[in-house]
């Protein structure tokens, strides 16, 4: 089993990070975990050339060690705070760049991604709002034909507030139950 983890926050240590972290506690002892924090893998704007030149550039550099490290997983977790409800500017780059990523010859991209489970894990400042960051997630999974796991909520918006969420440190003790 191996575990990506991709973190979305525009701040390093926050709620979403904290809860994920929470959550790969209970991951079984020979799970490989990789966590990459998108911020630190700055993505170009994305160009659609499916219409055009249709087979992208060959990826390098962020590119390339994002493209890898999806393809190395077994289990992708998309970890985002709920950003005016829907995932966060990185995620939603790292999201369009899977529009090219299957027309890269000699990837297998689509085919690929559908022996993988993508997860989500999410913070937000008010529940019940995050209909579009989880419709966002399961589309995608969904597309590719993924297994979906779901997504992991929890409540919180000054540093650490998520660890006043009882219930979601508690639902994160079982979120990945079916690993």
């Amino acid at each position: 089993m191996k575990i990506l983890f991709l973190l979305g926050s525009s701040r390093a240590g926050g709620n979403t990070e904290t809860l994920a972290r929470r959550a790969a506690e209970t991951l079984p002892a020979d799970a490989e975990q990789r966590w990459l924090n998108l911020n630190d893998f700055p993505l170009p704007e994305f160009r659609d050339v499916r219409h055009t030149i249709r087979i992208p550039p060959a990826p390098t550099g962020h590119e390339k060690t994002l493209l890898d490290a999806s393809l190395w997983a077994t289990d992708i977790v998309i970890a985002s705070p709920l950003y005016w409800y829907s995932v966060s500017a990185p995620v939603k780059q790292y999201l369009d760049y899977w529009s090219g990523w299957m027309y890269l010859p000699d990837t297998s991209f689509k085919p690929r991604m559908r022996e993988k489970t993508l997860w989500g894990v999410s913070v937000a400042e008010e529940l019940g709002m995050e209909e579009h960051l989880v419709g966002t997630l399961q589309r995608s999974a969904n597309y590719l034909k993924m297994r979906w796991g779901g997504v992991l909520v929890g409540n919180g918006n000054r540093p650490d507030d998520v660890l006043n969420d009882a219930s979601a440190l508690v639902a994160a003790k079982s979120f990945f139950q079916t690993v």
